[in-house]
């Protein structure tokens, strides 16, 4: 697991769509007001990426340690 490597979601551009969310297996998120919050970034797969690659393409998702 991934201590320098984590999402962060820049609100402006999220849509709320929650795919992130629905995507990621480790845990990592969580639903707060119908948007997508990182939870537990220590759970994040270093350079897994699969929550940006499966969320709608308006990069409101980018990680620390890129």
């Amino acid at each position: 697991m991934a201590k320098n490597w984590y999402p962060i979601i820049n609100y402006e551009k999220c849509v709320g769509c929650l795919s992130c969310v629905k995507f990621c297996p480790h845990d990592v998120y969580e639903v707060r007001g119908g948007k997508p919050s990182v939870k537990n970034p220590e759970h994040c797969i270093e350079f897994c990426r699969g929550c940006q690659r499966g969320a709608y393409d308006n990069n409101a998702i980018s990680y620390l340690g890129e």
